[in-house]
């Protein structure tokens, strides 16, 4: 199944300011997920992002919530963003059958978030490149299990290109520096 930006939904997962700096590797996949966010904005895809207790975490770090939209943005306190019922009212009230997820950590709030959605119906893509942990054991395990479970585990460049579909069109000639 190819994801259709029609259909999808891009979720940011926690990427917050006492959590980030510790992802192994964190730089790149904020990176990625800034390359995510304009793309999503160019192809209007819309876009939710949550904050795990931030009283504790702090909020979305600048890179990211600069890309975001006022209002996408959901404090959540279970680690499954999907049984958060703000969250899953707001996923739903889209009426989009596909999430694309992102952000940290992998194996606790992006793996139990992913796998709740996945059971609840939705077809979930779990983009390798723009999730992290603090250690890298624990990520590459949560995208084994994952997959495992039928999560399609995918890249930010196949998601921008299976997004746009064609290369004839203006949308494609913005998007493609963010792919170079």
């Amino acid at each position: 199944m190819l994801l259709d930006r029609e259909r999808s939904i891009l979720l940011v997962i926690d990427v917050q300011e006492r959590l980030a700096p510790a992802i192994h590797e964190g730089p790149a996949v904020v990176a990625t997920i800034r390359k995510l966010l304009s793309a999503a904005a160019e192809l209007a895809v819309p876009v939710l992002a949550t904050e795990q207790y931030s009283k504790g975490l702090g909020h979305t770090i600048e890179p990211v919530a600069e890309l975001l939209q006022e209002g996408a943005v959901i404090e959540k306190i279970n680690f499954s963003a999907a049984r958060e019922p703000l969250f899953l009212e707001r996923a739903r009230r889209l009426d989009r059958s596909q999430i694309v997820v992102t952000g940290t950590e992998t194996h606790v709030c992006v793996l139990q978030t992913t796998l709740v959605l996945a059971e609840l119906g939705f077809d979930c893509f779990l983009v390798a490149d723009a999730v992290g942990s603090r250690a890298p054991v624990n990520r590459d395990l949560a995208v084994e299990r994952m997959r495992a479970r039928g999560v399609q585990i995918v890249t930010a460049e196949m998601v921008m290109f299976e997004w746009l579909g064609r290369a004839d069109t203006a949308a494609f000639k913005k998007v493609l520096p963010l792919i170079r």
